[in-house]
């Protein structure tokens, strides 16, 4: 049904959501991502697919407030003095970058037959990747606040603050444009007193705003006062030739040291999610495939230049930086791409008579391909790259050690395990591969050595062949599992205790037949629940021995999944040569708590 009288197709939003709705969720499951899900769907219900959209352009222009509201979230985690300490990757690294892709395929134009003006606003729109289509990759793949994330948002800023003097440039290219540079410095002041009004604004008026609409303690005017200021903000920047995003960004980051920084980001974050679908959704429309079915050799052929040329470019300045090989990779196939603000720069260069339509559309279906092509890149590329090699330097690692007990795993849980055993002065080797974890545990005054627990030769130098019982406190439970085969097959007369994972992971360890298996959430849940009880009123003899049933319970239930075959991912059990005489003897007094000791257990652990 269609509401004729305010001239909006219901058919054509519930289009547009459920197109959103199935192809997100079913690409991601593909492993191919939600973007190129929302890409397909786009594809399909536009012009070029089912026809269901006929205007992409429309969406376009209203879906580019996700990247707004995105770009707003950011600047919300990005207080000022963070952001001065990147000035050196945005305008070092950033300005590199840009520069020296933009030269490059400005080059490879005119080699290829175009004039110095086309190639160079043809090159500059490429040379600007897509600041939606970056940020959700490195959202999804967890990068966002890594040293990696950081520098590529730099490059994304740079690239957004390149805006006004690229758009100042393609005015100036144009064939009738004399040489009126008055209208260019004018334009220029009118953005610098935009960026004056929004950082005003965003030190002296938000917050009393904010206080006293939290003051009347209506919701909805909270909800409707974030957008106001990102919307306003936007159109702000906008109107004075500047990035929608740049002023979401700008008044992210003036509020971000704000008391009501966390709940504008509760009311704006739904708002985003939503609209920065529906954005690359409004991309996969526009991409005109009477133009790729006309022109697919020359679409292909300056795909294929374009791509190539600027990820040389962001290779070469990525290594001269100091970038790694990996990292550099990763930055290339991110960014060599174009991006959404492509369209804008061929539509003025088409405006003012620099480009002409047919390289207009040409260019315009290089850069949605390249868009579409990103996602499946980053993910084939990204999963062949070898994992980085942490930075040991500095750190012991095992050579002959003979504690009677070895740790292999220096988390939350064998952290407690250590204490434990310390805390009766009992010898013990630790060893882990997380450096951070390693360096942060010297401060609380353990040795902790660097090893994988996996390779049978660290597992001999760290005294596995000398140890009374070897205690497996990994996360992981297939990490766990392939240690506890090795140490079956290498060590047969150590004990094996094992941290597990879940009931499942219990059971493949009974049938192992390790010597000790707990499950890591087991006992703290048993104990939480006897607290919650004893909370509500219960005596406490009753919840002890309401816990002790449930434990009693679960132990009745793992004996009958045993009895009746449920054991799955290691062989069954074979009887293991008799264990050594145990350190603690029955009948024999333990060695006694000393102050050496109890400081052990009082001194506390990393995390």
């Amino acid at each position: 049904m269609t509401d004729t009288s305010s001239g909006v197709d219901l058919m054509q939003i519930v289009a547009v959501l459920g197109a959103g709705v199935v192809a997100a969720p079913l690409f991601k499951r593909l492993g191919f991502g939600a973007i190129l899900g929302y890409l397909a769907a786009g594809l399909a219900i536009g012009p070029f697919g089912f026809r269901i959209l006929a205007d992409p352009a429309a969406v376009l222009h209203f879906a580019e407030l996700g990247v707004v509201m995105f770009l707003f979230l950011i600047g919300l985690e990005m207080r000022p003095a963070k952001l001065w300490t990147l000035r050196r990757q945005i305008f070092g690294l950033g300005v590199a970058q840009a520069a020296v892709c933009g030269a490059l395929m400005t080059i490879a134009g005119v080699l290829a037959g175009f004039s110095p003006a086309v190639a160079f606003v043809a090159a500059m729109g490429f040379a600007q990747s897509s600041t939606a289509a970056i940020i959700q990759t490195l959202e999804e793949k967890g990068e966002m606040s890594t040293p990696f994330g950081q520098r590529a948002m730099s490059i994304l800023l740079l690239e957004d603050l390149s805006v006004v003097p690229l758009l100042a440039v393609v005015a100036l290219l144009a064939p009738e444009a004399s040489h009126d540079l008055r209208g260019s410095w004018v334009g220029v002041a009118v953005a610098a007193a935009a960026v004056a009004v929004v950082i005003v604004a965003g030190r002296w008026v938000l917050n009393p705003l904010f206080g006293l609409l939290a003051g009347s303690r209506v919701r909805e005017a909270m909800t409707a006062a974030a957008l106001a200021v990102v919307l306003g903000a936007a159109l702000l920047m906008e109107s004075s030739g500047l990035s929608m995003a740049m002023g979401a960004f700008l008044a992210g980051v003036l509020l971000s040291g704000s008391g009501f920084r966390h709940q504008l980001e509760a009311d704006i974050e739904p708002f985003r999610g939503l609209l920065l679908g529906l954005f690359f959704m409004a991309v996969g429309m526009s991409l005109d495939l009477s133009v790729v079915a006309a022109e697919w050799r020359m679409v292909l052929l300056v795909l294929a230049g374009c791509v190539v040329t600027k990820a040389a470019g962001i290779y070469a300045v990525a290594r001269v930086s100091g970038a790694d090989c990996r990292e550099s990779v990763q930055r290339t196939t991110l960014f060599a791409q174009g991006g959404e603000f492509a369209f804008v720069l061929y539509g003025a260069g088409m405006g003012v008579g620099v480009l002409d339509g047919q390289v207009n559309a040409v260019m315009t279906a290089t850069v949605i391909l390249s868009m579409v092509l990103t996602p499946m890149t980053v993910r084939l590329v990204w999963s062949l790259l070898p994992e980085p090699a942490p930075d040991t330097a500095g750190l012991a690692r095992p050579d002959g050690l003979n504690g009677a007990v070895l740790i292999i795993g220096f988390g939350r849980f064998g952290q407690v395990v250590s204490q434990t055993l310390l805390a009766r002065g009992l010898d013990v080797t630790i060893i882990d591969t997380d450096v951070e974890m390693i360096q942060a545990a010297a401060g609380f005054g353990f040795q902790i050595y660097y090893g994988d627990g996996t390779n049978l030769d660290v597992l001999h130098a760290s005294g596995a062949g000398r140890a009374r019982a070897v205690a497996v406190c990994v996360d992981g439970k297939d990490t766990a599992n392939k240690i506890v085969d090795l140490v079956k097959s290498s060590f047969p007369h150590a004990g094996l205790l094992v941290r597990a994972y879940d009931r499942r992971h219990t059971l493949q360890l009974i049938a192992a037949g390790v010597d000790l298996q707990v499950r890591e959430t087991l006992e703290s849940a048993l104990a939480f629940g006897q607290g919650a009880l004893e909370f509500l009123g219960l005596p406490e003899e009753e919840a002890r021995e309401t816990a002790e049933e449930v434990r009693r319970r679960d132990q009745e239930r793992l004996a009958l999944e045993q009895a009746s075959g449920q054991l799955e991912g290691f062989n069954q059990f074979r009887p293991r040569e008799p264990k050594p005489m145990p350190l603690f003897q029955a009948g024999k007094e333990a060695r006694p708590l000393t102050p050496e000791t109890r400081e052990i257990a009082a001194r506390g652990t990393p995390t």
